[in-house]
């Protein structure tokens, strides 16, 4: 069984659609009325020395994250699909992250990491600081999305779901860090908002054991969404990349 998303239609989606395969059935999508989205791979989820780090949670897996999602960013412009980039955190006096009114406040791990060490107050994932930049190897080009969220869901107080209404995309395609908390939470949120997700699961890390990434994949897979692999999706779009018709050796 495929499971046939929206595209092709007067927005400017092309007629190349291709199939994803994925879980619990695979999907036909249009790249050109798609999008990768790279959650959060900033400095705090995904290096050394970051707030997840600091904070205590293992951050080993950063590293092969990181290296998938090169290889979906490649295949995703090569395809002419839209890539978003989402970087957490706020303005660098907090006042976007709330006070004490605000559940945020008691239930951030980068706010109570400071509150519990106060020589870190100010470092983490504050704007135009080290911990909330994007990781070298992951750098957004012109055309691009970047979305800054004071909140783990994409769509809570951002301009994420007009900009992606207006280019007429309805397929998101998640990958990053993490799993259980930002992905899992915007993908849920889309979802309420009538956008297909998928997760590329081996292109995203949890934050916390093993079990609570398999617990993700499995409500993303079960109730809100569909789960595939990179290699899968590389495969998939590269069918809908434009052909090189410029004859042998005309550059």
């Amino acid at each position: 069984m495929t499971i046939e998303t929206p595209g092709t239609g007067p927005l400017g989606g092309s007629s190349r659609r291709v199939t994803l395969p994925a879980r619990p059935e695979a999907l036909s999508l249009d790249p050109a009325q798609s999008a990768l989205v790279v959650v959060d791979m900033q400095n705090a989820y995904a290096s050394k020395g970051g707030y997840l780090d600091l904070a205590g949670f293992d951050i080993s897996g950063a590293q092969a994250v990181i290296e998938a999602i090169v290889v979906a960013v490649r295949a995703a412009r090569e395809a002419g699909m839209v890539v978003v980039w989402f970087q957490n955190g706020w303005d660098a006096d907090y006042i976007e992250a709330g006070g004490p009114g605000s559940p945020n406040f008691h239930k951030s791990n980068a706010l109570k990491t400071m509150r519990q060490r106060p020589e870190l107050a100010g470092t983490l994932l504050a704007k135009g600081g080290w911990d909330y930049a994007l990781v070298d190897a992951l750098q957004p080009q012109p055309g691009d999305i970047v979305i800054p969220k004071p909140r783990y869901s994409a769509f809570y107080n951002t301009q994420l779901d007009t900009l992606l209404r207006a280019r007429g995309i309805r397929t998101l395609v998640f990958t990053g860090i993490a799993t259980n908390v930002c992905v899992e939470s915007t993908l849920r949120d889309g979802f309420f908002l009538e956008y297909f997700g998928i997760v590329l699961e081996d292109a995203t890390h949890q934050a916390g054991p093993d079990y609570v990434q398999k617990a993700a994949l499995y409500n993303i897979e079960t109730f809100f969404g569909w789960v595939s692999n990179v290699t899968d999706f590389c495969g998939a779009v590269r069918q809908a990349a434009p052909a090189d018709d410029a004859p042998e050796g005309v550059p």
